[in-house]
């Protein structure tokens, strides 16, 4: 890859294990260090997690109406519960 990132991830055990740091660092991959299992300091998982609560609220049937109620809940989700989450 000819940009430069860092990349993030859970810690979970499967990319914490010796041959996934082996290759992260084999191919030059900058790697952020971060608190195992934090959704408190990730925002995208509180947001994921309200997604998850709307649409379940919505009761999907089958995999087109879970599609479209998750497009729909995502393009509802107040810019200000945004800026709250990263504000905490």
């Amino acid at each position: 890859m000819k940009r430069k990132f860092t990349f993030q991830h859970d810690n979970n055990t499967k990319h914490t294990s010796k041959y996934t740091k082996a290759w992260l660092h084999q191919k030059k991959i900058n790697v952020l260090e971060w608190p195992s299992q934090c959704p408190d300091r990730n925002p995208t998982e509180l947001l994921w997690g309200d997604l998850k609560r709307a649409v379940h609220r919505r009761c999907p049937c089958n995999l087109t109406s879970l599609e479209r109620f998750c497009k729909e809940q995502w393009a509802n989700i107040a810019m200000s519960r945004c800026a709250m989450i990263i504000d905490s």
